[in-house]
Formats: structure tokens, C-alpha cells, sequence
């Protein structure tokens, strides 16, 4: 067993949304850290967003090494011959599920940075529609805090990361620090208008982690469109040029790569995490290393993951689980389960308004069971919708051949919105230790169980028809509604829950208090999006940093 000699005053187990901004902060502050990343490093050449695909061996089609050994993670938008190798290796790193509940974990990095290296962008601050939402309809539980406690929090991260919006005045979806924002298509801004107008719902442009003016040495978005493949402008959010680089230019900062964390090392004497066991991708070798306190960050599954294999004599079913609630309670988005697609022919000969490639979209604010509005006697909760619009050939165009052909060439605008539903909290969506199963690293797997519930499936149907009825109201032609009501779990790649964080000691992983955390007291915290208690509606990547 090799031990790294040096100790540290903070071991933070990972490198993405909330690990960078942890080292970043801490090691700012004079802590001594070590950065955990259970991936390689992550560097402008790696990035080929302006590579095109004629250049790749295999044209950006799927290569059998993709389909082989990333065979759960090509599922992911994402994942795709210039970057796969980002991806974790399924072969290497299994988990199961039972039969009759499939749940498709995907977005799983092995590099700095983590998902910020291919997320969405999406970020959207919470309000007290999201952290008190129990007390409104009486299921679940409330956060232990509120959107007043949070804002200083929210502010600070906007401002460094750089988010572009349009304030709504709103209590749906709190407004925050905004870069100008990005242009709306023509089709963008009429459904916008004429459902204002006529429905009195807001929708608003996507607020993406995509800079509109410089900051902090990054340029301005250029719009040239796959931001999946990396930035060497820098003009998104990712850890790996943001926080990462920041946290180590202090010189109190250490990123260990290709560091696969096995479990906290507790001291049993006196009760306190004293460092970490992982095994080095590269050699398969047991290292440990030592510090006053660990922060888990290594994403919502992992780090939970982690707990459970660092059960000892004291601590038997897991660290921070003597309510035996450390597992429970997994949540992902209900992701483009219902929605339409319009056409507006009166807007096919007109320019477009918005950049090319605009790496972002529109988006529908919540409407159903809104602040002081009456109960949706459907289901409790609500959804949200993303989607965009614009002008492109015509690909529905009939007949066959070159009739086929010169329909093509007709301009269509079109309009899309898809759905992404809020996911209750359910003790028996949960994740544990499969006893049959190790990764290559010889860590015991997740056995994950998972379904949608009845409120999620009611909320399907739903998506489709008030898409249409948003259609409708703006004057849409050929309106094509779609339902997925066999949709999977973890499609929405925003997994959140499994050690929750709540008032009541006996139902919850995480004090509202860290300091009363056990074991935290003696040394060990837990920071992540394992740590919600409710889901939301949107992508969790600025989110993960504020909290």
C-alpha cells in the first residue's frame, strides 16, 4: 500500500461543479487541498469543437470501440467519436439493476472537470416554490433553508461563471445576474408574444453558462455550436479552465488524477475521517492519502457509492447512514416525456434574428400549480419545457426521388418544445452495494432500482397537450404532439437524492447544520447533489456550485 507522504488540510473527491468551486474557495482561502479526480487531466488540445467530421477517422460515426466499451454512454448526446474517450469505460465500470426497472446511467466522466466538460448549460436558480413545496401540497419534506439564504450564494457563482438570461419577474423562476442575452429567432419571439398574450404563460430564453462579454480572460461565445466537444475560448463553464486552474494558481492546491476513490479511512479511536482509499486507474495499485476533512463531490451516485463502501465495525451500513436513509429517495428528471412540434409558414421567407449555432434555447416557465394559483388536479408539482425554433429545409417534404428533392429546398420554420417533469421523492427508489459485483478497480458496484411514479406518468399526457395548446395560441400549422410514457430513468443525466440533507435526524443523510452531521463533527462532509431533497426542473450544473 503506498501512502502520499504529504497531508492536507481538505481532501475534495472530485473536479467538476461543486469539487472545482470547493478547492477553488478553500484553497483561496490558505487551506492546504488535494483534488481527487477519479479521471486524466483535461486540456485545450483535447478540445475539437472546430474539427470537422471529414476529418475523423470514421466520419463522427459510432467506431465499434464506441460501441463496445461505451455502450451505455453513446446513449448520451454527448458522447460521440471526437470525445468518447471522456466517458467512463461501461465494461470497466458495470452497475445492474433489477430486471423490470432499467436505469440508463450515462454521463459518466473520466476527466477534470467532470460534466461541465459536456453539460447543457442550462442553470436556473430555485425559489421558494422549489424549497417550500411541501408546505404547499403537504408531500415530502421542505429544505432546511430558503431562497433568501441562498441568494449572496447565487449571486457570487453568476457572476463568475456568466450566465446569459432575461429577467420575467417571475416567483416561478427567480431572476439572477444576467449577461445580455442571446437573440431569439423570429419564431422564438412569436410564440413567445402570442403565449403571453393569450395564455399568460412566460417563456423566456434558456439561461446558459455561455458568456456574452468577456470575464476573467474568457472570450464571448462565437457560436460555432458543438460545445460538447470543448471550448478553447473558454466561453462556457467548465471546471477545467474555470475553477480547476484557479484553485491550483494558489499553490495551496493538489489535482491527483486517474484517482478512483474507494472509501473514507476512518480513525477508529477517535472517530474521524482521516483520509481516503483509491486505486490509481493507470496501475490498479492501492494508494491512501490523509487529510483533516473530505468533501465528497464526485457526482450523486458516486458519492454515495463511496459511503457504503466505507461501512466499518461503527459505522455498518455506510457513513452518514444511521438513519438508514443514506441510498433512498433517487430522483431524475421525467426528460422529454411529452411535447410538439409546430410549423409557422408565415415565417418561412424571413431572415432569422438569432446567431448561428446559438448554443442555447427557449424556455417555457413552470405553469402548473404556480405560486397562489389554483391546485392542478392532475398531479402535484409541475414541469418545465426547452426547446427553440428556427428556419431549415424542409425534411417532411412529400414524395420521393427529385420530387423529394426540390421540396426539400422549401424553407419550413419550425417550433419544438419538449418537457421535463419534476420527479418526486420516493423511499423506494434507491441505490445500494451489489454484493455480486466489482468494477475493474475491484470497488463494489451500485445495484440501482428506480421507476417514475403515477404523479410523473400523469404529468405525460400533459406535456403534449399544453404544448399544443401553446402551439394553437401562436398560430402554428401542422402541429405533430409526441408522448415517451415508457420513458427511462436517468435519461435526464440529473440524478439527485440518495443522501438528502433535512431537519429530522431520523429521515435524512445530511443535517440542515453540517455541523451535527455524523460522522462530519469528527471530520467529514458531504457536498453534492446527493444531498437535495426535492427535485426541480432543470440542469443542476451552476446549482451544484452555489450549494
Amino acid at each position: 500500500m503506498r501512502e502520499l507522504k504529504s497531508s492536507f488540510d481538505v481532501l475534495v473527491v472530485g473536479s467538476g461543479a461543486s469539487g472545482g468551486w470547493a478547492a477553488k474557495r478553500l484553497s483561496e482561502a490558505g487551506l492546504k487541498v488535494a483534488m481527487v479526480e477519479a479521471g486524466r487531466p483535461q486540456s485545450d488540445k483535447n478540445f475539437t469543437e472546430h474539427t470537422p467530421a471529414f476529418e475523423l477517422k470514421y466520419r463522427d460515426r459510432a467506431p465499434e470501440v464506441i460501441r463496445k466499451t461505451r455502450y451505455r454512454q453513446k446513449e448520451c448526446y454527448a458522447c460521440m467519436e471526437y470525445n468518447y474517450d471522456w466517458f467512463c469505460n461501461d465494461l470497466e465500470e458495470p452497475y445492474t439493476t433489477p430486471s423490470d426497472m432499467p436505469f440508463s446511467w450515462e454521463g459518466r466522466m473520466r476527466v477534470t472537470g467532470g460534466r461541465t466538460n459536456v453539460w447543457g448549460r442550462q442553470s436556473y436558480r430555485l425559489g421558494d416554490l422549489d424549497f417550500k413545496a411541501a408546505s404547499g401540497d403537504g408531500y415530502g419534506e421542505d429544505w432546511p433553508l430558503s431562497y433568501k439564504d441562498l441568494v449572496p450564494y447565487y449571486d457570487l457563482v453568476e457572476e463568475y461563471v456568466g450566465i446569459t438570461g432575461i429577467p420575467e419577474g417571475v416567483y416561478e423562476l427567480p431572476d439572477g445576474r444576467f449577461h445580455p442575452p442571446m437573440g431569439l429567432s423570429c419564431a422564438e419571439n412569436l410564440l413567445r408574444n402570442r403565449v403571453k398574450e393569450k395564455l399568460g404563460w412566460t417563456i423566456t430564453l434558456g439561461r446558459s453558462a455561455n458568456l456574452t462579454k468577456p470575464i476573467n480572460g474568457r472570450a464571448p461565445c462565437h457560436y460555432c455550436g458543438p460545445c460538447e466537444r470543448g471550448c478553447t475560448t473558454h466561453s462556457y463553464f467548465n471546471a477545467a479552465f474555470t475553477t480547476v486552474p484557479d484553485a491550483l494558481k494558489t499553490g495551496d492546491c493538489t489535482l491527483i488524477s486517474n484517482a478512483m476513490v474507494y472509501k473514507v479511512l476512518m480513525d477508529s479511536d477517535r472517530n474521524r475521517a482521516r483520509g481516503l482509499l483509491y486505486i490509481d486507474r493507470v496501475t490498479r495499485q492501492p494508494k491512501e492519502i490523509y487529510g483533516r476533512v473530505v468533501i465528497l463531490c464526485a457526482q450523486a451516485l458516486e458519492s454515495a457509492r463511496i459511503l457504503f463502501n466505507s461501512a466499518n465495525t461503527r459505522y455498518p451500513s455506510g457513513l452518514a447512514n444511521s438513519s438508514g436513509a443514506l441510498g433512498h429517495y433517487l430522483m431524475d428528471h421525467l426528460w422529454v416525456a411529452g411535447g410538439a412540434t409546430g410549423e409557422f409558414p408565415e415565417l418561412a421567407e424571413k431572415p432569422a434574428l438569432s446567431a448561428p449555432h446559438r448554443p442555447d434555447g427557449i424556455y417555457v416557465v413552470r405553469f402548473r400549480n404556480p405560486h397562489g394559483g389554483p391546485s392542478y388536479p392532475k398531479f402535484l408539482r409541475g414541469y418545465g419545457f426547452q426547446g427553440g425554433g428556427g428556419t431549415t429545409f424542409k425534411w417532411r417534404a412529400p414524395g420521393f426521388g427529385e420530387a423529394y428533392k426540390r421540396g426539400l429546398l422549401d424553407p419550413v420554420t419550425t417550433v419544438h418544445l419538449s418537457g421535463f417533469g419534476e420527479c418526486l421523492p420516493r423511499w423506494d427508489n434507491y441505490v445500494e452495494l451489489d454484493p455480486n459485483v466489482v468494477d475493474a478497480f475491484g470497488i463494489p458496484a451500485l445495484r440501482i432500482h428506480m421507476t417514475f411514479g403515477e404523479n410523473e406518468h400523469a404529468m405525460i399526457p400533459d406535456m403534449a397537450e399544453s404544448a399544443v395548446q401553446m402551439m394553437e395560441a401562436a398560430g402554428a400549422r401542422n402541429i405533430r404532439p409526441f408522448t415517451v410514457p415508457d420513458r427511462v430513468p436517468g435519461k435526464g443525466i440529473h440524478e439527485v437524492g440518495v443522501a438528502r440533507m433535512g431537519s429530522d435526524a431520523s429521515a435524512q443523510s445530511v443535517p440542515a447544520d453540517p455541523r451535527r452531521q455524523e460522522p462530519l463533527r469528527h471530520g467529514r462532509v458531504v457536498l453534492h447533489f446527493e444531498r437535495l431533497p426535492e427535485s426541480d426542473l432543470d440542469d443542476h450544473g451552476a446549482r451544484r456550485a452555489v450549494l
